[in-house]
């Protein structure tokens, strides 16, 4: 990857790509510190800090900005939430179901659509997190001591943030290299390491030794783990498609032999967002609106039995994890599409009848493949905050590396690389037909 990105480097378009694409990346970062007007920051750092571990995934995604209580605090996780809400309401609406298939148009219109749900959804968190943080996370002095103007204040710049988010994202997509929300979410969780691994690095002494060892088996651990995601990623079953010689006229089209790659982990991180998302919806609701941490209260309840660490929260990601793996695959994948293509097409899968044999067959290799697939995804999912935690006093560590995180950092860096390989080989036959 190294290589590819020095190649990059000196090609001219290639170079103001990457150039933009890491200005838009600099205005997001200084997004995430600048503070919010209106915000007292020490008391609802505090707040955030105390509010579950929900809002802390939520702040290592965005880099820690709704932690500094920043410009940008709410990031791209409205737009995530609206996608996911768009993609099952998909398959529930037939119309949006025809729009995902009219092309470029229809998609241009869904994106309208989950731009509108985002604003929708990041006006409703907003007002939750002034709501549930309460007057003391607000400081009404910069409004002429309102309390109603004040928070007005606050949701607006919140919410107008988001969306600036998307916009950059967007803007990132177009201009520069890569998928741009997927880089903001990229950048954020390398900043949140980056900070975490400097604290921790921070806090060894002459003294304390232990700390060391720790950094050192929890790297090691690490390393061992994203190997394990790439190597998985790069994996694929390729079924054989032969397609018969045609003659027409004096030419003779076919007769090449050729597969069809499916993935192991063809629906990527969606299924864990999804699996997580659902189960700690409840949470967050509680966390803003019913917020209190005293024994025997129903958010301190939800946290023993359902928050992440307890066995029935480790069972039901496991489980809904497997569900949304087929759900994200039919989606994805659909087998009689692919089967009457190549009908069309001339071809077959050796030892298989063209038509709903050949559809069958994709359909039981498409379900063995997303079962395995499942299984990775719950066991990225769950083992490795058990790893973490189980070598010792790493901090802020777990948050900062946890099961979504890693897919997000390795799938984009492979993303990226791939793009620019891309975009090298591309310029590599522009100058060879010169």
């Amino acid at each position: 990857m190294f290589k590819t990105l020095k190649e990059a480097f000196k090609i001219k378009e290639v170079r103001k790509k990457i150039l933009i694409t890491l200005l838009l990346l600099l205005i997001y970062r200084i997004g995430c510190w600048l503070p919010t007007p209106g915000l007292a920051i020490s008391t609802f750092q505090s707040s955030v800090t105390s509010g579950g571990d929900f809002l802390s995934v939520i702040s290592a995604v965005s880099g820690n900005a709704l932690t500094n209580g920043a410009l940008l605090a709410l990031g791209v996780v409205p737009y995530i939430n609206a996608s996911i809400i768009i993609q099952l309401l998909t398959v529930a609406i037939p119309a949006l179901e025809r729009l995902s298939k009219q092309g470029e148009d229809g998609k241009k219109k869904i994106a309208k659509y989950t731009k509108i749900c985002a604003l929708i959804l990041a006006i409703a968190q907003a007002i939750g997190i002034v709501v549930g943080f309460g007057v003391s996370s607000l400081d009404v002095s910069v409004f002429f001591g309102s309390t109603w103007l004040t928070g007005a204040l606050v949701v607006t710049i919140l919410v107008a943030g988001s969306m600036f988010t998307v916009w950059l994202g967007d803007k990132i997509s177009a201009l520069g290299i890569g998928n741009g929300l997927s880089l903001l979410i990229f950048v954020g969780l390398l900043s949140t390491a980056g900070k975490a691994i400097f604290d921790n690095i921070a806090g060894i002494s002459s003294t304390n030794l232990e700390n060391i060892w720790t950094l050192l088996i929890f790297f090691a651990a690490l390393v061992l783990i994203f190997g394990f995601i790439v190597w998985i990623d790069s994996a694929e079953r390729r079924v054989p498609v032969q397609y018969a010689k045609q003659i027409k006229g004096r030419k003779m089209y076919g007769g090449q032999n050729t597969n069809i790659p499916i993935k192991i982990n063809s629906s990527g991180v969606m299924p864990i967002i999804f699996a997580t998302a659902l189960i700690s919806f409840p949470q967050l609701i509680m966390s803003i609106f019913w917020f209190s941490t005293e024994e025997g209260s129903a958010y301190m309840w939800y946290s023993e039995w359902l928050g992440p660490g307890s066995w029935i929260y480790s069972l039901l990601v496991a489980v809904l994890i497997l569900f949304f793996s087929y759900f994200y695959s039919q989606i994805s994948f659909n087998p009689e599409d692919v089967s009457r293509q190549i009908q069309q097409n001339g071809g077959f899968i050796p030892g298989y009848r063209a038509g709903k044999p050949t559809a069958d067959y994709l359909k039981k290799v498409s379900n063995r493949i997303t079962l395995w697939g499942a299984i990775f995804l719950a066991l990225i999912a769950l083992i490795p905050t058990y790893i973490f935690t189980l070598i010792g006093n790493a901090g802020s560590l777990i948050n900062a590396f946890s099961a979504t995180g890693l897919l997000i950092v390795v799938s984009t860096a492979l993303e990226i690389d791939k793009q620019l390989e891309a975009q090298l080989l591309m310029r590599n036959y522009k100058g060879f037909l010169k």
